[in-house]
């Protein structure tokens, strides 16, 4: 049965999305990083290396803003932030894995 072109290019626009937002640098290490669960910011700064506080800083906001992580605040003392993988942010995980094989397997180091 043929594809509707219609269809393909909603798939394609869906795809690029995607990847615009993912492949923003940083996110999909976060991802990552709140896949073995929630953790605090200096939890989560000290396990991406290389990725400056203002820009996690960043990241973790519009990782909040679209739904795939939250932020708990526990008022303490002393007051505690956590951040975790939302329904959303979990369901993206098993992508996420399969990109990582498929990268150690084709791409070089």
């Amino acid at each position: 049965m043929p594809v509707d072109a219609g269809q393909c290019a909603r798939g394609d626009a869906a795809l690029a999305r995607a990847f615009q937002f993912l492949g923003k640098r940083w996110n999909a290490a976060v991802l990552g990083s709140l896949s073995a669960g929630p953790a605090g910011f200096r939890e989560l700064s000290r396990s991406i290396e290389g990725i400056s506080d203002s820009v996690l800083s960043n990241r973790l906001v519009s990782l909040a803003e679209t739904g795939l992580i939250s932020r708990t605040v526990d008022a303490g003392p002393p007051v505690t932030v956590a951040y975790a993988l939302t329904d959303r942010g979990r369901a993206l995980m098993p992508a996420l894995e399969q990109i990582s094989r498929w990268a150690d397997e084709h791409l070089p180091c």
